[in-house]
């Protein structure tokens, strides 16, 4: 029986879709590569103002270039996320190369949209602090943080976003990293 999902979920292409499908019941959207046609996003930003929409693409280069696409144009979407060591199968990196419940791990732990944002006081001196940029080991240190946010593999900078965009303030970091 399949798993009802209530957004709609955006993916690069007809393998994504066919396997989201396979296990849940769900509207898809596929972009149909990372050259984002102007109707997809038209077609995005009118679903997006009476449902939520989750964009959720491969963890490479056009999966971003098409993430940062959709969130530059629509205010509002949802992100979800799947580490690219759980997307690898036959020498190929995707959503459709992850198995269900790395999908599902990544639907369930979706970064909220701008208007969401619960306030955080993180700063790029903090995530100096804890080790998280400017050290020798600061990849390795970030790429457990990562893997327990469940977020995309990010430069200091970016980390510092999405942490923000989760709410996370210094005293919820610290506890992350002590436990993680």
């Amino acid at each position: 029986m399949k798993i009802k999902y209530p957004n709609v979920i955006v993916v690069e292409g007809k393998m994504d879709k066919d396997l989201l499908e396979s296990f849940l019941e769900v509207d898809i959207v596929t972009t149909n590569g990372s050259e984002v046609s102007r109707e997809t996003i038209n077609y995005v930003k009118e679903l997006s103002k009476n449902r939520n929409v989750v964009v959720l693409t491969d963890p490479d280069a056009p999966g971003k270039r098409i993430r940062d696409i959709l969130n530059s144009e629509i205010p509002g979407l949802y992100n979800a996320f799947v580490p690219k060591e759980k997307s690898i199968k036959k020498h190929k990196v995707g959503v459709a190369e992850c198995d269900k419940k790395t999908i599902l791990e990544a639907l369930e732990n979706l970064m909220c949209p701008v208007a969401d944002v619960p306030d955080s006081d993180l700063t790029m001196a903090d995530l100096f602090e804890f080790g998280l940029t400017g050290h020798q080991n600061s990849v390795e240190i970030r790429k457990k943080l990562e893997n327990a946010l469940h977020i995309d593999q990010v430069n200091g900078k970016t980390l510092l976003k999405r942490l923000k965009a989760l709410g996370i303030n210094k005293k919820d970091l610290e506890e992350i990293i002590k436990n993680g």
